[in-house]
């Protein structure tokens, strides 16, 4: 009787089928030659996968044409296509303020996107569903693919969540509304549950400023502050999901709390307007400091006014002290600034990079992100596909095709 401890050749050939999907997608017509190349697999490997993966529907192969007085010794290279159009995927990410979600094929093209205003914490359960349910269905019907067609759905909350896709039970609100059974039990979706600042992570790595970096921090920086960690190239969760939960900002000198750029930017600005102080803060909100927001006083700061930088050179300090602790305690390489205040945060950066070096002995490199505020919804998207690489040998999208023209 063998006791060894060697993987099944099942679970071989799940991870080889990846390992090919990653190598094809993009990357045009190939040969088995070149896959053996990408992936360092045998041939008799490549060629039996890929066979498998063209029944499936996930490739497609290419005849081979030669003219009449062309001669090539030996059999001919079988050549072969990743189906962009296999299939789709959604990515969704309900924040705060709004919902977004996004459609994409299996090149992790986007297809369509959709953002709705939506203050989910105000609403029932139920009523939640239903918007949700609309959201994906005007995606879904602007990408011009059919329900059908959906390999899994990935969905970005503002929590912790478990490797195993749990919300911490501490999260009274996500444990009254339970997404992945809501749109499982309605679509028969795959549905993924993942923290926000993860997939932002995830995003950034994939087609942001962070490609190619391994030892990764990204910071959802708005009105509050989270962060997702990749060590390795591998995305961290803890025990219960709350690796880069930064709850002990509370604790450190200078900072107090999780609020983030976006909010202290409005409150130090309003403080500037109680004050009396001559700036350009006033005529921007109309003389009422209500109506002030972020992103006039970055405005103010970028035109010279003296309130405005006062402002900025506080939030610098802030978020020096910020990045500083956390690479204290994780050493990334990089640091990226994301989110819908990632562009106005640029300003920020060189007064950052000058302070940072004060609270770590292992500054990181810093940057912005371009993503915009759809990143969370991107970095969906891209878990989505990792999901259905990782199970390629188990979905088949011929059988979606045929389904769906049955329908």
């Amino acid at each position: 009787m063998q006791t060894g401890t060697a993987p099944s050749t099942q679970l071989v050939r799940r991870v080889n089928a990846s390992a090919m999907l990653k190598a094809m997608r993009g990357a045009g017509i190939v040969t088995g030659t070149e896959l053996m190349a990408a992936t360092g697999l045998s041939r008799a490997t490549v060629i039996s996968i890929c066979d498998e993966l063209v029944r499936l529907g996930w490739l497609q192969e290419l005849e081979n044409q030669r003219g009449a007085g062309d001669y090539v010794k030996g059999r001919p290279a079988r050549r072969f296509i990743f189906d962009d159009s296999a299939a789709s995927v959604i990515g969704i990410d309900i924040g705060a303020n709004k919902i977004t979600a996004i459609v994409a094929d299996m090149a992790g093209r986007p297809l369509s996107q959709v953002t709705r205003p939506f203050r989910a914490y105000n609403v029932p359960a139920k009523e939640r569903a239903d918007v949700l349910d609309s959201i994906a269905a005007e995606a879904l019907e602007k990408a011009g693919v059919s329900a059908d067609s959906v390999l899994a759905v990935s969905v970005g909350v503002a929590a912790p969540v478990s490797r195993g896709g749990e919300v911490l039970r501490a999260q009274e609100f996500w444990k009254s509304f339970d997404v992945r059974k809501i749109v499982s039990e309605r679509h028969g979706w795959h549905v993924l549950l993942e923290n926000d600042a993860n997939l932002a992570a995830l995003a950034e790595r994939w087609q942001g400023s962070a490609q190619g970096v391994d030892n990764l921090v990204v910071m959802l920086a708005g009105d509050r502050l989270g962060s997702g960690i990749l060590e390795s190239g591998r995305l961290l969760h803890g025990q219960v999901g709350g690796f880069g939960e930064l709850g002990y900002l509370d604790n450190v000198d200078g900072v107090g709390d999780t609020y983030g750029i976006a909010h202290y930017a409005t409150l130090w600005g309003r403080e500037a307007l109680d004050s009396g102080a001559d700036t350009k803060l006033r005529g921007l909100c109309g003389g009422d400091p209500e109506a002030l927001t972020a992103e006039m006083v970055f405005r103010a700061a970028k035109e010279g006014d003296p309130a405005g930088r006062k402002v900025m050179d506080r939030m610098a300090h802030r978020m020096a002290r910020v990045i500083g602790s956390i690479s204290t305690l994780v050493n990334p390489e990089l640091v990226v600034i994301a989110g819908a205040v990632a562009d106005s945060a640029r300003t920020l950066i060189p007064a950052m990079e000058k302070h940072v070096p004060d609270f770590t002995f292992t500054p990181p490199r810093l940057a912005t992100s371009a993503l915009g505020d759809g990143i969370v919804s991107l970095g969906a998207i891209r878990h989505a596909l990792d999901y259905v690489e990782e199970n390629a040998l188990d979905l088949n999208p011929a059988s979606l095709s045929k389904q769906i023209a049955a329908g």
